[in-house]
């Protein structure tokens, strides 16, 4: 738990008595590659602090899967909408790779929130960072072709290239693998 504590850290001051009483609401918890962290229509309960491994939100549509986006070490997946308002969810979270995560349950969180006004600060700032990362995205495919789009993740993300497969990253950009590997082939052409 060392990993969240220095993300925490990184985002606000956190005292060891804040993280004290931070950590009743903390399980460390591993996923298996393709094991779901949370299926659509279920209410998500909880945040994921990926402390190792990647995974992605998608749902699927006449057998085609659309990613929404994509979580990477040191980062917290969640579905926002549906933690926040006891919504179902409209999508899927899946491990991508073997994943180990620090799952924060939401009602112990929420409890300790109204208590300590650091833990609730800490929550709003991790809201603004989903926001922000969405927002980054959204921007990108409004404004953006896919030829654009892929060399912005390259540029602004390169460890996404890294390790997602063309096809996930293709459905993430929303276009077709066959769209990006012409790109791609254009570009070493």
């Amino acid at each position: 738990m060392n990993n969240l504590l220095s993300y925490i850290c990184s985002l606000t001051p956190f005292s060891e008595e804040d993280w004290e009483y931070l950590k009743p609401a903390l399980t460390k918890r591993t996923f298996a590659r393709n094991e779901l962290l949370l299926r659509e229509g279920e209410v998500c309960s909880s945040l994921f602090y990926i402390d190792a491994g990647y995974c992605k939100s998608y749902y699927e549509i006449d057998g085609n899967i659309k990613n929404t986006e994509l979580f990477f070490e040191n980062e917290l997946a969640t579905n926002v909408t549906s933690f926040g308002s006891g919504l179902e969810s409209k999508y899927n979270i899946i491990a991508c790779e073997p994943l180990i995560t620090i799952v924060f349950n939401k009602d112990k969180l929420f409890e300790l929130s109204r208590q300590h006004p650091k833990i609730e600060n800490l929550g709003r700032i991790c809201l603004r960072q989903f926001a922000v990362k969405q927002e980054e995205f959204l921007a990108i495919f409004k404004l953006y072709s896919p030829k654009e789009r892929l060399e912005y993740i390259e540029t602004h993300h390169p460890h996404i290239v890294q390790r997602v497969s063309l096809t996930q990253l293709a459905s993430f950009l929303g276009a077709t693998r066959e769209t990006l590997s012409r790109i791609r082939n254009r570009r070493i052409s």
